[in-house]
């Protein structure tokens, strides 16, 4: 394990150190005021480092699924801000589709890898103040125990490992007084099953250390765990029974079912006030991961007694893990009573709920863009500033916050949704299910008065045009039936004919919604199946959400064949609510259009 360290140390001692060779951005016609580097093993070193105070920005590498462009935006922004403060920045990074590796994106730029040796060697050749390690994603933030502590800006390596250790954040929740799913971790499956035993099914098993999800699992029995540990045996994330055991241990926590999830996103000094950013409602339940899920600025379900505790919890934790810049906190709210989905204007619905706490990271999030263009404030900015030496109070003078310390303005004609462009239509083959590892290539957020009409058009800027009129297909899980329920009876009233499968044409019935057309399964002799439906032309929207994990064969043929038909396809039940919502609130009114300057400007009016 310490190979690529033995060969540091050698070079070191028999002096084998890079040099760095300049790209001329101006094909020596005149002097470069930007040029960028890059390294190799010779004589003459062309990097020149000034005597300026110099900031190391650490990007994100290679783009990825989980771990995309949000984390470039954040590390520009950064960059931007530190040379208005006085800063030399220097950018480390290889991934020559971003924006960060532009020539003049910064003062300087190294196209480097994210490893450890590499960056090692550019902090050798700048002599920076400090390097910037919790703006890039998971790649950067992996380096930081193996940097000097001391030149680590911002939050330290300790407190970073401490968020991830799941013992000490676990006696951390205790200390603070803050709830979160019962769980445990697990090096084996003989120990995941006792956990899972202690806990209860289903649990959500994933390793420690990623982004994206990845290789994260909802189980619902024994076998199913046995599956999912083993795919973490194959990724090299747990070690094999009688094998060795991972260095960083899977955690197995109870999954709350219906459950809303809930992003904040917050930003602390060295003086140890808390700016919370924005508190963010996702639309699909807990279970999907939140890079795939639609979310809402504000929230427009929650009471507000659930967001003030969601807020205290943040601002506790960010205290106790002396956070230094961003800190992105995630929420399950259990609620006690009614599912929340019911939307007037402003999707109110019963406060009496139960907030957990199921992970908190000290870096920047996905959501960082997002929250900065809703609530027209610069968080990674901010955060930049702050990871430098400056208070909230210092910026608010120079008129970077709003001069109100209780939070940032809230408009009250505006509601902002973020919705996930998923990659399905290019991969006809693939399942079009959400769960818990990310799947969506991008992001696009609308704003507008109402949360129906800001989804409607947020789904449009993805790619999916709901329909105004027609027959909907139904076909929806047990734990799906009331939201469903719900849905279809607004689609009604608007005047769409409803076909469904038995089981949810049943249901409907009984709730008093009638189904047009009851579709047989595919298998089932006589009658239509859905997919001859759709093939037809014969159905505008299909609402299907699949039965627990793993494929189901109706459910995947029916969804296919929406893809393959160009067809809006929704596959969780909130998501179908919402929709519904969002078509009557389509009905009765015009939506707006506003710039995001525009946007910007009511903003700083209402503050």
């Amino acid at each position: 394990d310490r190979l690529p360290e033995q060969v540091h140390e050698l070079r070191q001692e028999w002096d084998i150190r890079p040099v760095y060779k300049m790209v001329d951005t101006c094909a020596a016609e005149f002097e470069a005021a930007t040029p960028y580097f890059y390294s190799t093993y010779e004589e003459e070193c062309e990097a020149r480092p000034t005597q300026a105070q110099k900031v190391v920005v650490l990007g994100g590498g290679p783009n990825r699924i989980g771990q995309g462009i949000e984390f470039d935006y954040c590390c520009v922004h950064a960059g931007e801000a530190l040379r208005r403060a006085g800063y030399e920045t220097v950018m480390v990074n290889c991934n020559p589709e971003t924006v960060s590796t532009d020539y003049d994106a910064n003062d300087r730029l190294y196209f480097e890898p994210l490893t450890t040796e590499d960056v090692a060697n550019v902090i050798a050749a700048e002599d920076p103040v400090g390097v910037i390690v919790s703006l890039g994603g998971q790649t950067p933030l992996s380096l930081s125990g193996h940097l000097p502590a001391d030149l680590v800006l911002g939050t330290s390596p300790a407190s970073i490992d401490l968020a991830e250790d799941r013992e000490h954040w676990n006696a951390l929740c205790v200390r603070l007084d803050i709830p979160q799913p019962p769980g445990g971790t697990a090096t084996s499956l003989d120990q995941a099953r006792r956990v899972a035993a202690r806990v209860g099914y289903p649990v959500l098993v994933r390793p420690s250390y990623v982004l994206g999800g990845r290789a994260m699992a909802i189980v619902y029995d024994d076998e199913e765990l046995a599956a999912a540990i083993d795919e973490l045996a194959d990724l090299g994330s747990l070690g094999r029974e009688g094998g060795p055991a991972s260095q960083r241990p899977v955690l197995v926590d109870r999954f709350l079912e219906d459950a809303t999830e809930v992003d904040v996103d917050a930003v602390r000094d060295r003086t140890g006030e808390v700016q919370i950013g924005a508190v963010m409602e996702h639309v699909e339940e807990a279970g999907v991961h939140s890079g795939d899920s639609a979310c809402t600025i504000p929230p427009t379900t929650l009471g507000d007694d659930v967001v003030d505790v969601i807020c205290e919890y943040t601002r506790r934790i960010a205290r106790e893990l002396d956070v230094k810049g961003l800190l992105n906190v995630q929420f399950a709210v259990k609620r006690n009573g009614d599912s929340p989905l019911q939307m007037p204007t402003r999707w109110s619905g019963p406060a009496a709920s139960d907030v957990f706490v199921i992970e908190a990271n000290p870096r920047a999030s996905r959501t960082v863009p997002f929250v900065a263009k809703a609530t027209g404030v610069p968080l990674a900015m901010i955060a930049a500033r702050l990871m430098v030496g400056a208070t909230l109070a210092e910026l608010r003078a120079e008129g970077m916050l709003p001069e109100a310390p209780g939070g940032w303005p809230e408009a009250s004609d505006y509601v902002a949704v973020k919705e996930v462009v998923l990659p399905f239509n290019r991969f006809p083959e693939t399942d079009a299910v959400l769960g818990p590892e990310m799947r969506s290539t991008g992001e696009v957020m609308a704003l507008d008065a109402t949360p129906g009409l800001a989804f409607v058009k947020a789904q449009l800027a993805a790619g999916t045009r709901l329909p105004t009129g027609g027959t909907v297909f139904m076909s929806m899980a047990d734990r799906d039936k009331e939201a469903g329920l719900r849905a279809a009876r607004i689609l009604h009233a608007l005047g769409y004919q409803l076909a469904a499968t038995a089981g949810t044409a049943q249901f409907l019935r009984r709730g008093g919604v009638p189904v047009a057309l009851e579709v047989a399964k595919l298998g089932d002799q006589g009658g239509r199946h859905a997919v001859d439906l759709i093939e037809a032309g014969q159905i505008q929207l299909v609402i299907n959400t699949p039965l627990g994990r793993g494929p189901r064969a109706d459910g995947a043929h029916i969804r296919s064949a929406a893809g393959a038909a160009g067809l809006p396809l929704v596959t969780t039940g909130a998501a179908a609510l919402a929709a519904a919502y969002g078509l009557r609130d389509l009905r009765a009114q015009r939506p707006t259009v506003r710039s995001l300057q525009e946007h910007h400007r009511r903003l700083r009016g209402a503050a």
